[in-house]
């Protein structure tokens, strides 16, 4: 079996390397030699011999050649999924809802800034959220009481749980609001830098939280995560004052891969600078 992995135009590529299809032993060519069976490793004159003669003895091992094929396959392997994900963002358009996919790696202070903006658009916005996890409803449960209606989405099941929320969990996951009772969609991806950016669920945009704990080369190191979103939240800056962290870097690194990017720096702890974030929130989708 081959590799897959997708373009930024949503093809796949496969690259297959079948050594095995080559693969014979010695006793397969049952080689009819006669009195000449062992002449590669007896007869010290082979060399001396007449290439004609040589030839004769040896027989013909042209059909025999091997070496490595490149097998190159494109198919849309996703095309299930982004179906899925064009019928959810249809069914959110239907009832007037914008939907954020809004990803991270673990630890980033996503679930915190989630509460944060919970917490002041409550009264005024009417939010859903789909809370994605691998296990438990702890986050879930962390975002209760602010106003919003929540469905829990864990990945759990199979082999170690899912690492990204991909149409089909999510179209379950929407069965659990009342779309026509919202305004806005918050989907919480599980935290990866990897798999979430490479699946569609129905979002109008993406956005990423990002700790400045995690170093400045990330986006250098997983392109496609910061290049598929809209804006880059860039939390902790209250850790600023203690760790080396060069900002200027890391704008650079991100401008190499996605210079369109808004960055919105804030400590989700704090408040700080979550007011930015805010605005970008309620920017319309296109915007």
């Amino acid at each position: 079996m081959g590799r897959f992995h997708r373009h930024d135009d949503g093809t796949v590529h496969s690259h297959e390397h079948d050594e095995g299809a080559h693969e014979h032993t010695h006793d397969e060519h049952d080689h009819a030699h006669g009195d000449h069976d062992h002449v590669h490793e007896h007869d010290a004159h082979a060399a001396d011999r007449d290439p004609a003669e040589l030839a004769e003895l040896i027989g013909d091992h042209s059909g025999y050649v091997t070496g490595r094929e490149r097998i190159e396959i494109l198919e849309d392997i996703y095309a299930e999924n982004d179906r899925l994900a064009a019928a959810n963002r249809a069914a959110l358009d239907a009832a007037g809802v914008q939907a954020i996919n809004l990803m991270s790696s673990p630890g980033s202070g996503k679930t915190t800034l989630l509460a944060r903006t919970l917490a002041a658009l409550q009264g005024s916005v009417r939010v859903g959220v789909v809370e994605g996890d691998i296990e438990t409803p702890l986050d879930a449960e962390r975002l209760s009481g602010l106003g919003a209606q929540i469905s829990l989405l864990n990945t759990g099941n199979g082999f170690g749980g899912e690492c990204h929320l991909d149409a089909p969990m999510v179209a379950r996951a929407l069965r659990g609001l009342d779309l026509q009772t919202l305004d806005l969609l918050l989907i919480e991806n599980v935290g990866n830098l990897v798999c979430p950016a490479e699946f569609e669920v129905g979002e109008h945009r993406k956005a990423m939280v990002y700790s400045i704990t995690e170093g400045e080369d990330k986006p250098l190191k997983y392109p496609v995560m910061f290049r598929s979103v809209g804006a880059v939240v860039v939390n902790k800056m209250d850790l600023a004052p203690y760790l080396d962290f060069d900002m200027d870097l890391f704008r650079a690194n991100l401008a190499a891969v996605n210079p369109h990017a808004t960055v919105i720096e804030l400590s989700a702890r704090t408040g700080d600078g979550v007011a930015a974030w805010l605005d970008w929130v309620a920017q319309p989708a296109g915007a």
